[in-house]
C-alpha cells in the first residue's frame, strides 16, 4: 500500500476541487470549436449563441475566450443565476432567480426566443444549456402566468419529487423546453453542448432539455402533480388534461437539425477526484454516479457502508475512499408554530450528511465531505459541509442536538455552528452533487 500523503480533512477538498474543475467551461468547451467554427464559414451565416443554466455565463465566456475566428461572427445572449455573471464581449449576460422563478427569467426566455426568430438554414444556433435552465427560463405556455409557475415552483421543490419527475412537469407547461426552442431555430442548425447535473445525464432532463425531443407527455405530467398532491391552478390543470402542453416529439422533423453533445457529466467529475485521491496513496470506490433517494436516508445508507468497511472490511478494505454523485430530495416536513419564527436553512447534501453523522456515532475513522458542484446547497450560497470523527463530540459541547436539526432541515445552521460549512462560491459549472466518504484503518474504541 503507498503512504497516504494527505490526511482526511485536507483529502476531502481537494476532491471537491478536482471535481469542480473537470467540469470547468473553459476546459470542456474548446474542443468543440474548431468544427462548428468551420461550419459556420463554410455556411456562410451567422452564429447566434444563446443559454441558460449557473454556468451558461462561463460557457459563453469560454466559446469567446477560445473562438478560433473573428469573434464578429457571432451575437446572442444567455441567462444565469444572480451572482453567476462573468463579463462576455458580443454574448450579452443576463441574471434570473433559481430555484424559483422570477420576471427576469421569463424576460430572458423571452428575449432568447426573439434572438433566433427569423434564422436561415446559413444560419447556426450555438446553445449552451447547464443546471438551473428550467428555472432560468420560466416562459410559460399562454394562459399560465408567472405566478403560476413560481407557486408550483416552490411546491414541486417541497414534495420529494426527483428532478426527473419536476422536469416533466416543467417541459410539459413551457413556450421554450420539451424542444420547443429548436423549433423556433428552425430551419438554422442547432449545436448544443450541455454540462449535465442530472442522474444517468438524460438530455431532455438536463434545464428541461429545450433543444432534445421528449417522449414523456401531458398525462404523466398530470400524474406527477397528483401523486405528489400538488395544487395547481385552473389554467395549468387544463393545460396538462387537454394535451394543449404536449412537447415535440422524436419523429418532429427539426430535431434533424440539432445536435446535442454532453461535454461534462457527474461521472467525469467522480474519475477527476478519484485521481486526486489515487494520487494520494488512497484506494478509491466509486459508488454510482446517480445515487437518489430521500437525503437523509442515502446518507443513512452510505453511513451503514462505510462502517462495515471500517469494522469489518467488507465490501472494500480500508484505508479507502467512497465517492458517489446523483441527486437526492429533501421533502419538507410541516413545522409546528413554535419553530416558525427561525426559517429553517437547509439543502438536500447537508441533510444528507447530517444524517450520515448521526449514523456513524461518533466513529473515529470516518470522515466525510457532501456539496452541490455549483456552490449553492439548497437557497443559500454555502456548497455543503465536512464531517470530522470529533464532529459529534463538538455538537454536544456545544449544545447541539444533531436530530433537533434534522427533524427541521436545518443542517446549514448545524455545520455553521460547527465552524464546518464548505463555502465556494459561484463555481460557474454544476455536475451536480458530490459526496466523499474517507474510512480510515483505526478500529472504534
Amino acid at each position: 500500500m503507498t503512504a497516504l500523503s494527505l490526511v482526511p480533512h485536507l483529502l476531502l477538498p481537494r476532491l471537491l476541487e478536482a471535481a469542480i474543475q473537470s467540469a470547468q467551461p473553459a476546459l470542456c468547451i474548446p474542443p468543440y470549436l474548431p468544427a462548428l467554427h468551420d461550419r459556420v464559414t463554410q455556411a456562410g451565416g451567422r452564429l447566434v449563441v444563446v443559454g441558460a443554466g449557473k454556468a451558461s455565463a462561463a460557457m459563453a465566456k469560454a466559446v469567446e475566450d477560445h473562438w478560433p475566428g473573428d469573434l464578429s461572427q457571432m451575437s446572442g445572449v444567455v441567462v444565469t443565476r444572480y451572482g453567476h455573471a462573468v463579463p462576455c464581449q458580443r454574448i450579452q449576460v443576463l441574471e434570473a432567480a433559481h430555484p424559483v422563478p422570477d420576471a427576469a427569467g421569463l424576460a430572458g426566455a423571452e428575449q432568447v426566443l426573439q434572438t433566433v426568430q427569423g434564422l436561415t438554414p446559413a444560419d447556426t444556433v450555438l446553445c449552451l444549456i447547464s443546471g438551473g435552465g428550467s428555472a432560468l427560463w420560466p416562459l410559460p405556455l399562454p394562459g399560465i402566468s408567472l405566478q403560476d409557475k413560481q407557486d408550483l415552483a416552490r411546491q414541486l421543490l417541497q414534495s420529494g419529487a426527483d428532478i426527473v419527475e419536476m422536469n416533466c412537469v416543467r417541459r410539459h407547461l413551457s413556450a421554450i423546453k420539451g424542444g420547443r426552442l429548436a423549433a423556433a431555430c428552425y430551419p438554422a442548425q442547432v449545436v448544443t453542448l450541455m454540462i449535465s447535473d442530472v442522474a444517468g445525464d438524460s438530455l431532455v432532463d438536463i434545464a428541461s432539455g429545450p433543444t432534445v425531443a421528449d417522449a414523456t407527455t401531458c398525462e404523466q405530467a398530470l400524474a406527477i402533480v397528483r401523486r405528489y398532491g400538488i395544487v395547481v391552478p385552473p389554467a395549468v390543470q387544463a393545460h396538462l388534461q387537454s394535451g394543449s402542453g404536449e412537447t415535440l416529439k422524436p419523429e418532429h422533423p427539426v430535431f434533424a437539425n440539432v445536435s446535442n453533445h454532453l461535454i461534462a457529466t457527474p461521472q467525469m467529475a467522480l474519475e477527476a477526484a478519484a485521481k486526486v485521491a489515487r494520487e494520494a496513496g488512497w484506494q478509491v470506490h466509486i459508488l454510482g454516479d446517480a445515487i437518489e433517494g430521500e437525503a437523509k436516508d442515502v446518507g443513512k445508507a452510505l453511513a451503514g457502508l462505510a462502517l462495515q468497511v471500517a469494522g469489518r472490511q467488507q465490501p472494500f478494505s480500508a484505508p479507502c475512499v467512497l465517492l458517489s454523485g446523483g441527486e437526492t430530495t429533501v421533502t419538507m416536513v410541516a413545522q409546528p408554530p413554535s419553530q416558525r419564527s427561525t426559517p429553517a436553512w437547509g439543502g438536500r447534501n447537508v441533510e444528507f450528511l447530517l444524517a450520515l453523522g448521526a449514523a456513524l456515532k461518533g466513529h473515529p475513522a470516518i470522515s466525510a465531505l457532501a456539496a452541490d458542484t455549483d456552490g449553492i446547497d439548497g437557497a443559500i450560497e454555502v456548497a455543503g459541509a465536512m464531517w470530522h470523527p470529533d464532529s459529534l463530540a463538538r455538537a454536544q459541547a456545544q449544545g447541539l442536538n444533531l436530530q433537533d436539526y434534522l427533524s427541521r432541515h436545518d443542517a446549514h445552521r448545524f455545520f455553521q455552528a460547527l465552524g464546518d460549512s464548505v463555502v465556494t462560491g459561484p463555481t460557474h459549472t454544476n455536475v451536480n452533487d458530490f459526496r466523499a466518504i474517507v474510512v480510515g484503518n483505526t478500529e472504534p474504541t
